[in-house]
């Protein structure tokens, strides 16, 4: 069952619905829309505030963007990665160790360098080799890691970006919060007004007590609307701070004034645009090209791994020294077992990276374009809100108001006069939140150009 606050606003999205088709048109104020239209105007003195408050709610969303890119675990974990792969290539253009050894060798007897004097067998040796891995093999291992730890760059600053949107996305909510909230606060005070003028026309016998019932009855919903909200508040908190990296018990982080941005945009280059700025389109393309690297490694492995090893023998007294160069190579005879199947493995390999990117290619260019056509019919409905449904609702409350004042119009009527502007100021933070949250959703594909 739906809630009342549910079903008024489904409402208001129903008027809404009606009067977008003509969004096109220009609204051409009377002068009772005139005369409302200009409560909504702020002094210069005031408006110079705002602007002040805007800013600094700004500058406080931009510190708290700062503050996750320096803290937040989900940065500094993928951040750690890259720099651990970084180390990776070095080591795979490196050499095996090599191998050093010492041979003994003795007739009749254990006891170290027994039989010295009198065997003709007695040797010791001390030799070194050093496995070379076939030629080209050690260049293609190093690009191969090379790509990886490109791989997890993008990555790292594909999860800066995701935290930069959540950060914003939990920071416009919870603007929204605050200014539905004050919302409340205000339709609160007009209820406490409308219940002192019901219980006035009530004692002159002109009013009904129905209509003080529906007054209480109508502001015990609003308080449960306000615990509602609270608690939404208290949830967009704490996904902020553990976002930040803070302490679920910390103070609650304060949230400036918040603006409509105002975003020049060529959407015929948006395509492009995400295809150049996304960073999971260039991790894919990264591990599209260390597969690439990988199936030359695999062709490789039908190349021989060499030993080269050499060896000093120090015999007996009665005979010359021995010297020894020793070369050996790793033949592939089970090719049709071992490499073969790996380079079938690599070009599947390959060709699975090369679907990705197409994939992600497709996702980046939806997402950006999905979000893109958020922000414009966010821009749409937000100039229908603010230069049309608000202040006629606006109008037609105070006409209520003087209306009721004088028992004109039912206490019904006045009632839904209130319920109304407050839905529809309500609609208004909703569609702002939302259109600030799509350019977030935008930014986070194709970059902010910062």
């Amino acid at each position: 069952m739906k809630s009342s606050a549910s079903i008024r606003r489904l409402a208001a999205r129903n008027r809404i619905a009606a009067l977008f088709a003509f969004a096109s048109l220009t609204i051409v104020p009377s002068a009772g829309y005139a005369q409302a239209r200009g409560a909504l105007a702020v002094p210069d003195a005031a408006q110079s505030a705002a602007g002040m408050e805007t800013s600094a709610g700004s500058n406080r969303l931009r510190a708290l963007i700062d503050e996750a890119l320096l803290r937040s675990p989900i940065v500094l974990a993928a951040r750690e990665h890259w720099q651990a792969q970084t180390k990776v290539p070095i080591q795979a253009s490196t050499l095996p160790d090599p191998e050093v050894s010492i041979q003994h060798f003795t007739v009749g007897s254990p006891q170290p360098f027994s039989g010295y004097e009198s065997s003709d067998f007695y040797y010791t040796g001390f030799g070194v080799s050093q496995d070379i891995p076939g030629p080209g093999k050690l260049r293609l291992q190093k690009s191969e890691a090379e790509k990886d730890a490109e791989y997890a760059k993008h990555r790292y600053e594909s999860a800066e970006r995701e935290v930069e949107e959540k950060i914003k996305e939990a920071y416009f909510e919870l603007f929204y919060l605050a200014k539905t909230l004050a919302i409340l606060d205000r339709d609160q005070d007009d209820l406490r007004q409308i219940q002192q003028i019901a219980e006035t026309r009530y004692r002159v016998g002109e009013g009904l007590q129905q209509d003080l019932i529906k007054a209480q009855l109508q502001a015990t919903e609003i308080l449960k609307e306000h615990a509602m909200h609270h608690q939404e508040e208290d949830q967009e908190q704490l996904a902020l701070k553990q976002l930040l990296g803070r302490d679920p018990d910390s103070r609650n982080i304060e949230i400036g004034d918040v603006e409509a941005t105002h975003l020049e945009l060529d959407s015929s280059q948006l395509a492009q645009m995400a295809g150049n700025g996304s960073p999971d389109l260039a991790a894919d393309r990264a591990m599209e090209a260390r597969s690439a690297e990988a199936l030359k490694l695999a062709h490789q492995g039908y190349w021989p791994d060499f030993t080269v090893g050499y060896s000093y023998e120090k015999t007996g007294p009665g005979f010359n020294d021995y010297y020894m160069l020793n070369l050996g190579a790793k033949i592939p005879l089970y090719f049709w077992r071992k490499q073969t199947p790996a380079i079938e493995q690599a070009a599947l390999e390959a060709a699975s990276a090369r679907e990705q990117t197409a994939a992600t290619q497709l996702q980046v260019s939806t997402d950006a374009e999905s979000s893109l056509v958020a922000m414009r019919t966010a821009e749409r409905i937000m100039s229908i809100y603010r230069d049309g449904l608000i202040p006629q609702a606006e109008t037609s409350q105070a006409s209520a108001m003087a209306a009721y004042r004088v028992g004109k119009v039912d206490f019904q009527t006045l009632l839904s006069s209130v319920l109304d502007l407050e839905n529809l100021r309500q609609e208004y933070y909703r569609s702002l939140a939302d259109h600030e949250i799509a350019i977030a959703k935008l930014q986070q594909v194709i970059g902010d150009g910062r």
